[in-house]
């Protein structure tokens, strides 16, 4: 859907009166904050970001899902980058983030960076502008980002179950968010985010087959649906019923066990030309959202009112997802001396 000029200069407005707000709650960030300590910041970024996604289209998706990872753990400070040490555990080794990918592209451009300005840039200040480019490079809005954050010198794997979970009820997720300082509307806004990548059959392979002990798919399905992803989350290797879960069949082979791994639902399985954000928030209205906490949204009177105002209207949802991504790379950050600038995200630099 193209967007006129009109729009267009709402939306930069909007940016900006957004920008003043967090200036004023948030001194400490500012934008273009690397314009004298390392100016080709910003442009190393993006096209280090650009040739591995020409590469790899799944880099885009996977560093959208790093970001959020990281700040609703304890504000974006790249902690969910960290590796496990002798003496700290890592977010990356929690349940809720075991299968979590693109740690090696950061790796790639901030090799780039320390090359170009040697201990300048922050892996948490990388990592929301790489995902700022990520949702461009995905069909999304560009937003703007304040930058100077500093990295933690700590890991909180405790707190990654706190992390909404696929399988969450709207009560559960609506709450998961109110914590972080997310509203009803803005936890609707950000599940948009849904709109890229794969969604692997581990995810939702029980509402197809045996959704809540019923032996019976989720009855919120639209029921031609439930057959497309049965289809994709065939074990080719195994048959079954289709009243019995994949998962009750005989073990699988460690290569079949490989192919189990790997089938998944693209989000976007009408093709990228179907509009980010478009496709999911209509695919909702129709009883084909992939995840349950996906659809769960459709289930209460103020969130089911976001669904279909998105449905109906891409351009809003643009602005409002530019928006709350704002808002979420601004959440808890560190600055100053309260952190530091690693010069491997996996690593902290300074001594515990």
């Amino acid at each position: 859907m193209e967007i006129d000029g009109k729009t267009n200069l709402l939306l930069l407005f909007g940016f900006y009166l957004l920008l003043s707000l967090i200036t004023s709650s948030d001194s400490s960030l500012q934008y273009d904050y690397y314009r004298q300590s390392c100016p080709e910041a910003n442009q190393i970024i993006k096209s280090t970001l650009r040739r591995i996604y020409d590469r790899n289209s799944s880099a885009a998706p996977a560093i959208l899902r790093l970001v959020f990872h990281d700040c609703f753990v304890q504000g974006c400070d790249a902690s969910v980058l960290l590796d496990p040490t002798e003496i700290m555990g890592s977010e990356k080794d929690t349940p809720p983030n075991q299968s979590l990918k693109g740690f090696e592209h950061l790796d790639i451009i901030k090799a780039e960076l320390e090359n170009a300005c040697p201990g300048v840039v922050s892996c948490a200040d990388l990592l929301v502008l790489a995902a700022r480019e990520s949702v461009i490079l995905a069909g999304g809005p560009f937003y703007p980002v304040h930058t100077g954050r500093k990295d933690s010198s700590r890991s909180f794997p405790q707190l990654s179950y706190e992390l909404p979970s696929p399988l969450d009820d709207l009560s559960t997720n609506i709450a998961r968010f109110a914590t972080r300082g997310f509203t009803d509307k803005e936890t609707v806004t950000l599940l948009g985010a849904h709109s890229t990548g794969m969604i692997h059959c581990k995810f939702f392979e029980k509402r197809l087959y045996n959704f809540g002990g019923t032996d019976k798919p989720d009855p919120s399905m639209d029921s031609e649906f439930v057959e497309l992803l049965r289809s994709v989350c065939n074990n080719r290797s195994h048959s079954h019923s289709h009243s019995q879960s994949p998962s009750a069949s005989l073990s699988p082979s460690p290569s079949s066990s490989k192919t189990r791994q790997d089938q998944g639902m693209k989000m976007d399985y009408e093709g990228k030309g179907s509009g980010f954000g478009t496709l999911y928030y209509r695919s909702l209205l129709q009883g084909r959202g992939i995840l349950f906490v996906d659809q769960q949204l459709t289930a209460g009177e103020e969130t089911a009112t976001w669904v279909r105002q998105y449905a109906s209207d891409v351009s809003l949802f643009r602005k409002d997802f530019a928006q709350v991504m704002m808002k979420l790379s601004s959440t808890q950050v560190l600055t100053g001396d309260k952190g530091e600038v690693r010069l491997n995200c996996r690593e902290v630099t300074s001594s515990l």
